[in-house]
Protein backbone atom coordinates (compact mmCIF):
# COMPACT_ATOMS: atom_id res chain seq x y z
CA UNK A 1 0.00 0.00 0.00
CA UNK A 2 0.86 3.56 -0.11
CA UNK A 3 2.80 5.38 2.32
CA UNK A 4 1.33 8.79 2.31
CA UNK A 5 -2.85 8.92 1.50
CA UNK A 6 -4.31 12.64 1.14
CA UNK A 7 -7.73 13.68 1.72
CA UNK A 8 -9.62 16.71 0.40
CA UNK A 9 -11.99 17.86 3.08
CA UNK A 10 -15.14 20.27 1.48
CA UNK A 11 -16.49 22.46 3.84
CA UNK A 12 -18.03 25.51 3.73
CA UNK A 13 -16.88 25.49 7.85
CA UNK A 14 -13.25 26.18 8.13
CA UNK A 15 -14.21 25.20 11.99
CA UNK A 16 -15.46 21.61 11.30
CA UNK A 17 -12.07 21.56 8.81
CA UNK A 18 -10.37 22.02 12.33
CA UNK A 19 -12.67 19.02 13.70
CA UNK A 20 -11.31 16.79 10.95
CA UNK A 21 -7.86 17.69 11.70
CA UNK A 22 -8.05 16.76 15.42
CA UNK A 23 -9.48 13.42 14.72
CA UNK A 24 -6.85 12.45 12.44
CA UNK A 25 -3.95 14.18 13.57
CA UNK A 26 -1.86 10.92 14.13
CA UNK A 27 -2.91 8.58 11.33
CA UNK A 28 -0.47 10.33 8.82
CA UNK A 29 -3.12 11.21 6.18
CA UNK A 30 -2.04 14.46 4.04
CA UNK A 31 -5.03 16.53 4.94
CA UNK A 32 -6.69 19.20 2.27
CA UNK A 33 -9.37 21.85 2.27
CA UNK A 34 -11.90 23.64 0.11
CA UNK A 35 -14.28 25.62 1.20
CA UNK A 36 -16.73 25.05 -1.70
CA UNK A 37 -17.50 22.76 -4.36
CA UNK A 38 -16.01 25.02 -6.50
CA UNK A 39 -13.25 25.30 -4.66
CA UNK A 40 -12.73 21.65 -4.78
CA UNK A 41 -13.23 20.94 -8.63
CA UNK A 42 -10.47 23.71 -8.75
CA UNK A 43 -8.11 21.59 -6.58
CA UNK A 44 -9.12 18.64 -8.56
CA UNK A 45 -7.31 19.90 -11.67
CA UNK A 46 -4.42 19.91 -9.95
CA UNK A 47 -3.99 17.00 -7.81
CA UNK A 48 -6.26 13.89 -7.27
CA UNK A 49 -6.74 12.99 -3.95
CA UNK A 50 -7.20 9.17 -2.10
CA UNK A 51 -10.64 10.09 -0.67
CA UNK A 52 -12.91 12.23 -0.48
CA UNK A 53 -14.74 13.82 2.97
CA UNK A 54 -17.93 15.69 1.57
CA UNK A 55 -20.05 18.33 3.37
CA UNK A 56 -23.51 17.65 2.23
CA UNK A 57 -24.94 21.29 3.18
CA UNK A 58 -23.08 23.86 1.44
CA UNK A 59 -24.43 26.94 -0.17
CA UNK A 60 -23.00 27.76 -3.98
CA UNK A 61 -22.95 23.63 -4.67
CA UNK A 62 -24.67 21.55 -2.24
CA UNK A 63 -22.54 18.46 -1.64
CA UNK A 64 -25.29 16.12 -3.45
CA UNK A 65 -24.41 18.09 -6.89
CA UNK A 66 -20.40 18.23 -6.00
CA UNK A 67 -21.02 14.41 -5.46
CA UNK A 68 -22.68 13.54 -8.78
CA UNK A 69 -20.94 15.92 -10.78
CA UNK A 70 -17.44 13.88 -9.40
CA UNK A 71 -18.77 10.68 -10.13
CA UNK A 72 -19.80 11.53 -13.88
CA UNK A 73 -15.94 13.02 -14.52
CA UNK A 74 -14.14 9.60 -15.77
CA UNK A 75 -11.07 11.60 -14.50
CA UNK A 76 -12.50 11.52 -10.92
CA UNK A 77 -14.75 8.78 -11.08
CA UNK A 78 -12.62 6.01 -8.83
CA UNK A 79 -12.20 8.52 -5.95
CA UNK A 80 -13.97 7.56 -3.03
CA UNK A 81 -16.14 9.84 -1.53
CA UNK A 82 -17.34 10.27 2.12
CA UNK A 83 -20.40 12.56 2.63
CA UNK A 84 -20.65 14.09 6.12
CA UNK A 85 -23.87 15.32 7.03
CA UNK A 86 -26.42 16.10 9.59
CA UNK A 87 -29.02 14.73 7.75
CA UNK A 88 -30.43 11.37 9.07
CA UNK A 89 -33.49 10.73 7.29
CA UNK A 90 -33.08 7.08 5.57
CA UNK A 91 -34.40 9.16 2.38
CA UNK A 92 -31.40 11.49 2.76
CA UNK A 93 -28.88 9.14 2.78
CA UNK A 94 -30.48 7.60 -0.22
CA UNK A 95 -30.15 10.66 -1.96
CA UNK A 96 -26.42 10.79 -1.21
CA UNK A 97 -25.84 6.98 -2.22
CA UNK A 98 -27.70 7.55 -5.59
CA UNK A 99 -25.31 11.02 -6.07
CA UNK A 100 -22.49 8.08 -6.09
CA UNK A 101 -21.60 8.47 -2.31
CA UNK A 102 -19.47 5.76 -1.27
CA UNK A 103 -20.10 6.50 2.19
CA UNK A 104 -21.15 8.45 4.67
CA UNK A 105 -20.55 9.42 8.89
CA UNK A 106 -23.11 11.67 10.40
CA UNK A 107 -22.14 14.85 12.79
CA UNK A 108 -21.35 14.77 15.24
CA UNK A 109 -18.02 12.91 13.81
CA UNK A 110 -16.77 10.35 15.71
CA UNK A 111 -13.16 10.11 15.20
CA UNK A 112 -13.01 5.67 15.80
CA UNK A 113 -15.78 5.63 12.93
CA UNK A 114 -14.63 8.24 10.88
CA UNK A 115 -10.87 6.36 10.74
CA UNK A 116 -12.70 2.91 10.49
CA UNK A 117 -14.66 4.40 7.07
CA UNK A 118 -11.36 6.58 5.63
CA UNK A 119 -9.21 3.20 6.31
CA UNK A 120 -12.20 1.06 4.18
CA UNK A 121 -12.31 3.56 1.85
CA UNK A 122 -8.66 3.76 1.30
CA UNK A 123 -8.82 -0.39 1.08
CA UNK A 124 -10.73 0.02 -1.61
CA UNK A 125 -9.23 2.43 -3.68
CA UNK A 126 -5.80 0.73 -3.21
CA UNK A 127 -7.36 -2.28 -4.99
CA UNK A 128 -8.72 0.08 -7.68
CA UNK A 129 -5.49 1.33 -8.55
CA UNK A 130 -3.89 -2.23 -8.54
CA UNK A 131 -6.45 -3.47 -10.73
CA UNK A 132 -5.62 -0.63 -12.68
CA UNK A 133 -1.67 -1.26 -12.52
CA UNK A 134 -2.28 -4.70 -13.78
CA UNK A 135 -5.02 -3.92 -16.43
CA UNK A 136 -2.30 -1.40 -17.83
CA UNK A 137 0.74 -3.93 -17.70
CA UNK A 138 -1.75 -6.16 -19.53
CA UNK A 139 -2.41 -3.91 -22.56
CA UNK A 140 1.01 -3.04 -22.88
CA UNK A 141 2.40 -6.77 -22.50
CA UNK A 142 -0.85 -7.34 -24.98
CA UNK A 143 0.73 -5.26 -27.60
CA UNK A 144 4.31 -5.92 -27.36
CA UNK A 145 3.03 -9.86 -28.03
CA UNK A 146 1.48 -8.80 -31.10
CA UNK A 147 4.41 -7.34 -32.52
CA UNK A 148 6.25 -9.69 -31.67
CA UNK A 149 3.86 -12.10 -33.06
CA UNK A 150 3.53 -10.00 -36.14
CA UNK A 151 7.28 -10.51 -37.15
CA UNK A 152 7.43 -14.24 -37.45
CA UNK A 153 4.25 -14.43 -38.89
CA UNK A 154 5.67 -11.48 -41.86
CA UNK A 155 8.79 -13.66 -42.02
CA UNK A 156 6.53 -16.58 -42.76
CA UNK A 157 4.38 -14.91 -45.66
CA UNK A 158 7.68 -13.32 -47.50
CA UNK A 159 9.43 -16.12 -47.48
CA UNK A 160 6.49 -18.53 -48.74
CA UNK A 161 5.42 -15.41 -51.53
CA UNK A 162 8.86 -15.73 -52.52
CA UNK A 163 9.01 -19.80 -52.79
CA UNK A 164 6.48 -19.47 -55.39
CA UNK A 165 8.83 -17.71 -57.49
CA UNK A 166 10.61 -19.99 -60.48
CA UNK A 167 13.41 -18.16 -60.83
CA UNK A 168 14.68 -18.90 -57.22
CA UNK A 169 17.69 -21.19 -57.22
CA UNK A 170 18.12 -24.49 -55.25
CA UNK A 171 20.06 -22.85 -52.60
CA UNK A 172 17.54 -19.84 -52.37
CA UNK A 173 15.03 -22.35 -51.77
CA UNK A 174 16.86 -23.94 -49.12
CA UNK A 175 17.46 -20.35 -47.72
CA UNK A 176 13.79 -19.49 -47.62
CA UNK A 177 12.82 -22.67 -46.07
CA UNK A 178 15.31 -22.14 -43.40
CA UNK A 179 13.65 -18.76 -42.32
CA UNK A 180 10.49 -20.76 -42.31
CA UNK A 181 11.44 -22.93 -39.88
CA UNK A 182 13.13 -20.01 -37.66
CA UNK A 183 10.18 -18.25 -37.54
CA UNK A 184 7.90 -21.31 -36.92
CA UNK A 185 10.07 -22.19 -33.91
CA UNK A 186 9.92 -18.63 -32.53
CA UNK A 187 6.32 -18.79 -32.85
CA UNK A 188 6.15 -22.17 -31.10
CA UNK A 189 8.26 -21.11 -28.39
CA UNK A 190 6.26 -17.97 -27.62
CA UNK A 191 2.84 -19.97 -27.50
CA UNK A 192 4.31 -22.64 -25.55
CA UNK A 193 5.87 -20.30 -23.25
CA UNK A 194 2.66 -18.87 -22.65
CA UNK A 195 0.65 -22.01 -22.03
CA UNK A 196 2.60 -23.28 -19.37
CA UNK A 197 3.18 -20.22 -17.72
CA UNK A 198 -0.53 -19.87 -17.66
CA UNK A 199 -0.68 -23.35 -16.01
CA UNK A 200 2.18 -22.64 -13.87
CA UNK A 201 0.44 -19.50 -12.14
CA UNK A 202 -2.98 -21.76 -11.63
CA UNK A 203 -1.77 -24.25 -10.60
CA UNK A 204 -2.94 -26.63 -12.53
CA UNK A 205 0.25 -28.46 -13.73
CA UNK A 206 1.41 -31.07 -12.11
CA UNK A 207 5.11 -31.70 -13.24
CA UNK A 208 5.87 -35.16 -15.11
CA UNK A 209 9.24 -36.07 -13.95
CA UNK A 210 11.37 -38.69 -15.56
CA UNK A 211 14.66 -39.31 -15.52
CA UNK A 212 16.57 -37.33 -18.75
CA UNK A 213 20.40 -37.66 -20.03
CA UNK A 214 21.08 -34.02 -19.28
CA UNK A 215 23.78 -34.26 -22.33
CA UNK A 216 20.84 -35.19 -24.66
CA UNK A 217 18.16 -32.23 -23.91
CA UNK A 218 21.22 -29.72 -23.56
CA UNK A 219 22.61 -30.62 -26.66
CA UNK A 220 19.58 -30.67 -28.91
CA UNK A 221 18.25 -27.33 -27.48
CA UNK A 222 21.58 -25.79 -28.60
CA UNK A 223 21.48 -27.51 -31.97
CA UNK A 224 18.04 -26.38 -32.69
CA UNK A 225 19.29 -22.85 -32.09
CA UNK A 226 22.17 -22.96 -35.32
CA UNK A 227 20.15 -21.93 -37.81
CA UNK A 228 19.40 -18.74 -36.14
CA UNK A 229 22.81 -18.50 -34.28
CA UNK A 230 24.59 -18.68 -37.72
CA UNK A 231 22.25 -15.67 -38.82
CA UNK A 232 24.56 -13.49 -36.44
CA UNK A 233 27.62 -15.22 -36.80
CA UNK A 234 27.41 -16.18 -33.56
CA UNK A 235 29.36 -19.50 -32.52
CA UNK A 236 27.51 -21.69 -30.26
CA UNK A 237 30.09 -23.95 -27.37
CA UNK A 238 28.85 -26.44 -25.80
CA UNK A 239 30.43 -27.33 -22.47
CA UNK A 240 28.57 -30.64 -21.34
CA UNK A 241 28.90 -33.93 -19.19
CA UNK A 242 29.33 -36.63 -20.80
CA UNK A 243 26.12 -38.71 -22.18
CA UNK A 244 24.97 -41.42 -19.85
CA UNK A 245 23.88 -39.23 -17.10
CA UNK A 246 20.43 -38.82 -15.03
CA UNK A 247 18.27 -35.45 -14.01
CA UNK A 248 14.77 -36.08 -12.96
CA UNK A 249 12.64 -33.19 -14.21
CA UNK A 250 9.62 -32.49 -16.56
CA UNK A 251 11.68 -33.19 -19.76
CA UNK A 252 9.20 -30.39 -21.28
CA UNK A 253 9.23 -27.51 -19.40
CA UNK A 254 13.06 -28.33 -18.63
CA UNK A 255 13.80 -27.44 -22.21
CA UNK A 256 11.35 -24.66 -22.30
CA UNK A 257 13.21 -23.14 -19.45
CA UNK A 258 16.77 -24.05 -21.33
CA UNK A 259 15.17 -22.72 -24.72
CA UNK A 260 14.43 -19.73 -23.40
CA UNK A 261 17.91 -18.44 -21.90
CA UNK A 262 19.62 -19.47 -25.47
CA UNK A 263 16.55 -16.98 -26.99
CA UNK A 264 17.98 -14.59 -25.16
CA UNK A 265 21.07 -15.25 -25.48
CA UNK A 266 21.06 -15.08 -29.42
CA UNK A 267 18.92 -12.34 -28.98
CA UNK A 268 20.90 -9.94 -27.05
CA UNK A 269 24.46 -10.95 -28.36
CA UNK A 270 26.53 -9.09 -30.54
CA UNK A 271 27.27 -10.58 -34.31
CA UNK A 272 30.33 -12.36 -34.24
CA UNK A 273 30.40 -13.26 -30.46
CA UNK A 274 30.29 -16.77 -28.45
CA UNK A 275 27.35 -18.49 -26.67
CA UNK A 276 27.96 -20.60 -24.11
CA UNK A 277 25.80 -23.76 -22.63
CA UNK A 278 27.69 -25.55 -19.78
CA UNK A 279 26.20 -28.25 -17.52
CA UNK A 280 26.93 -30.43 -15.04
CA UNK A 281 26.09 -32.74 -12.19
CA UNK A 282 26.50 -32.23 -8.88
CA UNK A 283 28.13 -34.53 -6.19
CA UNK A 284 25.10 -33.87 -3.84
CA UNK A 285 22.11 -34.12 -6.74
CA UNK A 286 21.04 -32.16 -8.95
CA UNK A 287 22.92 -30.08 -11.69
CA UNK A 288 23.93 -26.88 -12.52
CA UNK A 289 23.39 -25.21 -16.04
CA UNK A 290 25.08 -21.73 -17.10
CA UNK A 291 23.90 -20.09 -19.91
CA UNK A 292 26.73 -17.70 -21.30
CA UNK A 293 26.55 -14.58 -23.16
CA UNK A 294 28.55 -11.58 -24.38
CA UNK A 295 26.04 -9.21 -24.40
CA UNK A 296 25.46 -5.79 -23.13
CA UNK A 297 24.99 -7.31 -19.80
CA UNK A 298 21.89 -6.70 -16.86
CA UNK A 299 22.11 -2.99 -14.43
CA UNK A 300 22.98 -4.43 -11.01
CA UNK A 301 19.08 -2.96 -9.96
CA UNK A 302 17.68 -4.80 -12.35
CA UNK A 303 18.80 -8.25 -11.46
CA UNK A 304 16.24 -8.94 -9.01
CA UNK A 305 13.27 -7.72 -11.02
CA UNK A 306 14.62 -9.10 -14.36
CA UNK A 307 12.87 -12.29 -13.20
CA UNK A 308 9.29 -10.45 -12.83
CA UNK A 309 6.60 -10.72 -15.59
CA UNK A 310 6.22 -8.00 -17.96
CA UNK A 311 9.87 -7.03 -16.88
CA UNK A 312 11.64 -6.03 -19.99
CA UNK A 313 14.93 -4.30 -18.58
CA UNK A 314 16.83 -2.35 -21.01
CA UNK A 315 15.09 -1.88 -24.06
CA UNK A 316 17.56 -2.97 -27.03
CA UNK A 317 16.64 -1.54 -30.65
CA UNK A 318 15.00 -4.28 -32.24
CA UNK A 319 14.72 -7.05 -30.12
CA UNK A 320 11.65 -8.54 -29.23
CA UNK A 321 11.27 -7.86 -25.35
CA UNK A 322 7.64 -8.83 -24.00
CA UNK A 323 8.83 -9.82 -20.68
CA UNK A 324 7.81 -13.41 -19.73
CA UNK A 325 10.95 -15.29 -20.89
CA UNK A 326 12.77 -14.98 -17.63
CA UNK A 327 9.37 -14.95 -15.79
CA UNK A 328 8.79 -18.36 -16.98
CA UNK A 329 12.02 -19.27 -16.26
CA UNK A 330 12.11 -18.42 -12.42
CA UNK A 331 8.36 -20.57 -11.87
CA UNK A 332 9.76 -23.72 -14.12
CA UNK A 333 13.19 -23.71 -11.87
CA UNK A 334 11.51 -22.84 -8.64
CA UNK A 335 8.39 -25.77 -9.30
CA UNK A 336 11.67 -28.29 -9.89
CA UNK A 337 12.92 -26.80 -5.86
CA UNK A 338 15.52 -25.07 -7.78
CA UNK A 339 16.47 -21.76 -8.35
CA UNK A 340 17.86 -19.09 -11.01
CA UNK A 341 20.10 -16.44 -10.93
CA UNK A 342 21.97 -14.14 -13.35
CA UNK A 343 25.88 -12.46 -12.79
CA UNK A 344 27.83 -10.86 -14.61
CA UNK A 345 30.39 -12.00 -17.46
CA UNK A 346 33.47 -10.18 -17.01
CA UNK A 347 34.44 -8.03 -19.20
CA UNK A 348 31.29 -8.13 -20.62
CA UNK A 349 27.92 -10.40 -21.15
CA UNK A 350 25.38 -12.06 -18.89
CA UNK A 351 25.76 -15.22 -17.36
CA UNK A 352 22.65 -16.92 -16.21
CA UNK A 353 22.64 -20.38 -13.60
Amino acid sequence: MKSVYSILVVDDEPDNFDVIETLLHDTGYVLNYASSGQKAFDRLETFQPDVVLLDVMMPDINGIEVCRQLKNNPQWRAIPIITVTSLSSKEDLAQCMSAGADDFVSKPVNGLELRARIHSMLRIKQQYDDLQVLLQAREDMVGMMVHDLRNPLTSILLATDMLRSPHLNLDQRQNKLDQLEIAGLQLRSLIDSLLLMAKLESGKMVLNRTEVDMYAICYSALSSFEAIAAQKSLKLISALPEPGGSLNVDATIFRRVIDNLLSNAVKFSPKNSEITLQADYLPEGGAKIQVVDCGPGIKADLKQCIFEKYEIGTLVQDASQIGLGLAFCKMAIEAHDGKILVEDNEPKGTIFT
